[in-house]
């Protein structure tokens, strides 16, 4: 009697990794749009300061 081959799912190795890499990125362009948004201000802000002055 031969058994039937069942086919395997493929692996998710790949589809992890690219959740897990779209994650860091999604998490490291809001760390740097924060930080441009910061600087932004800090220097609207030194230019006012430079002005009353």
């Amino acid at each position: 009697m031969e058994r039937k081959k069942i086919p395997q799912k493929p692996s998710k190795k790949g589809t992890d990794r690219d959740e897990r890499l779209k994650a860091a990125l999604k998490a490291n362009m809001g760390r740097r749009k924060t930080q441009a948004r910061a600087r932004a201000d800090q220097g609207a802000n030194r230019s006012q300061d430079k002005q009353e002055k």
